[in-house]
Parts: structure tokens; C-alpha cells; sequence
């Protein structure tokens, strides 16, 4: 009964002890989990649709797929304001990369995509907001991306001869740029969409837009 006490006071230093370091554990890898990833390189844009400057000293790409909700999601909260803040502004040039992760769908609509830049780049980035504005918000699996949709879409947008553009959905005379894209998506080894780059740097979180301006700010500090 006499050493019942110090045993007990034992068992408490060996909890605390055990709490303490499972604390640190969890914050080392809170920590570690908000810092960006940065390659050996940026991805090419030769080529790509690219929007602004095409002298701009920083350049930000997206890796996105038309069937993505999350990329519908960015595109509508975050893309417009780094345009006005960094795009409209000289200081950004951004690019957009197809990604295929939802099968024949993401596929036409890269195809599609494509050779509307191919025909008027002018009209590409009209084109690609409506076509992302036509996912549905519910069953964005359904097979909404048809021909008859895309060319609807591009019907509404000016600058875009319809007749051609279904022609070259039917030859895919655009495919080769989608396979360009396709290889970019494993060369960069992308995972998840929307990915964005600023430069070589992967965004950890692309809807932290915090964490995009201080990559750019940081990037632009060091031309």
C-alpha cells in the first residue's frame, strides 16, 4: 500500500509524457502540411490557352478538367479575383491545362476546347466559362458534355463558326494538343483538380487565395 502513491504519480508523468509528445507529433505534421510544394520546373505554356501579358513576369497555371466541380467552384470564386488583383493588373500570365480524370466527357470537352482556341483564341475564354457554367450543380457525373451541348455553347459565343468547330470535334484534328496536355498531367504528376502552379511552386490548397498572392508576391519579388 506504501508504494501505491509513487506508483501513481509514475502512471501520471508517463501519460503527460505521452500527451506532450503526441502533441508535438501532430503539430510537426499540421505544419508540415501547409508548406508548398516546389518542382524543378514550371510547367511549358507554348501553346496554351494563356491569358494577359504575354510578358509577364510571373505565370500561373491551372490544371483543370471541364467536369470537375471543384474547377467550376474556382473558377467562379477564385479565378476572377486574381485576374483583376495580378491578370488585368501585368503582373500574371495565366495558362489552362486539360486534365481527363472524368473519362470521354472531360475528353470531348478538352477536344472541343481545343479547337476553339485552334479556330479564335480570341473566343477560347468566353467559351470556356459558359461550357464550365453549363455543369450541372447535381449529378455533374451525368453525361452532360455531348456535341449537341458544346456547339450550343459555342453558338452563344462570338467569334466561333459552329460549322467548323463540329467538324473538328468529328476529325479530331485537335487531339494531339489534348495528348500534349495529358502528358503534362503525368509528367507534373497531378493528383487532384483544380491544381495550380505559381511557377515551379504547387499551391497546397488552390481555394487558399492567400497562399496564391503570397507565391506571387514572393515570385515577383524575386525578378
Amino acid at each position: 500500500m506504501k508504494n501505491s502513491p509513487f506508483k501513481l504519480v509514475v502512471i501520471i508523468t508517463l501519460v503527460v509524457v505521452a500527451l506532450i509528445i503526441a502533441l508535438v507529433v501532430i503539430n510537426s505534421n499540421n505544419s508540415g502540411s501547409s508548406e508548398e510544394t516546389t518542382l524543378d520546373e514550371q510547367p511549358p505554356i507554348n501553346g496554351q490557352p494563356t491569358l494577359g501579358d504575354s510578358d509577364a513576369p510571373v505565370t500561373v497555371v491551372e490544371f483543370g478538367d471541364f467536369k470537375c466541380p471543384a474547377c467550376k467552384a474556382w473558377g467562379e470564386n477564385i479565378f476572377p479575383q486574381l485576374v483583376s488583383d495580378f491578370v488585368d493588373t501585368g503582373k500574371v500570365k495565366f495558362s489552362y491545362i486539360n486534365v481527363l480524370f472524368h473519362g470521354e466527357g472531360s475528353q470531348l470537352a478538352s477536344l472541343a476546347a481545343e479547337s476553339v482556341y485552334k479556330q479564335n483564341p480570341d473566343a477560347y475564354w468566353e467559351f470556356h466559362k459558359a461550357l464550365f457554367e453549363e455543369q450541372p450543380s447535381e449529378n455533374h457525373h451525368s453525361s452532360w458534355v455531348t456535341t449537341e451541348k458544346i456547339l450550343e455553347v459555342a453558338s452563344g459565343v462570338s467569334g466561333i463558326d459552329t460549322d467548323k468547330l463540329k467538324s473538328a470535334i468529328e476529325s479530331n484534328s485537335e487531339m494531339n494538343e489534348v495528348n500534349k496536355d495529358t502528358k503534362l498531367v503525368t509528367e507534373f504528376n497531378v493528383q487532384l483538380t483544380p491544381t495550380i502552379m505559381v511557377n515551379e511552386m504547387v499551391i497546397d490548397d488552390p481555394f487558399d487565395y492567400e497562399a496564391i498572392k503570397t507565391a506571387i508576391n514572393n515570385a515577383l519579388e524575386e525578378n
